[in-house]
């Protein structure tokens, strides 16, 4: 009678990735995915509704004022931010630009997507604002 011998796995805990910072910040950056495609959802009902007349408008505004669609979306916003943020610092790191066969300072590019975010956060506020 043989026996195969069997390999000693350490439990993991499933909370593993909140030891460190680094691995907290990827698990959330992963599950801010899910929120990210709420508001897609989100921005496909409000057409939805703006489309189908001023009744079906009034109806979505009704049902986003609820206090739990409030929340929802302020924590998706939250959400939304965080992936906006890891993804514009990982940005150099993905993103190889040259100028006259010389290597853009990883600090420009960076630089860069923060400016035409604010740019573009300030051109929609002022559209949506005036």
């Amino acid at each position: 009678m043989t026996t195969t011998p069997r390999l000693y796995r350490k439990p993991i805990s499933r909370f593993w990735w909140v030891r460190r910072r680094s691995y907290l910040i990827f698990v959330l950056r992963e599950l801010s995915s899910v929120f990210v495609a709420w508001f897609v959802v989100y921005l496909l009902l409000l057409v939805n509704a703006v489309s189908s007349g001023s009744e079906e408008y009034q109806r979505f505004l009704s049902r986003s004022a609820h206090p739990w669609m409030l929340a929802l979306n302020g924590i998706a916003l939250l959400f939304v931010l965080l992936h906006t943020v890891t993804w514009f610092n990982l940005a150099p790191k993905a993103i190889v630009v040259r100028v006259r066969n010389r290597r853009v300072a990883p600090a420009v590019i960076l630089g860069l997507h923060y400016l035409l975010w604010g740019l573009l956060t300030a051109i929609t506020l002022w559209v949506v604002l005036r």
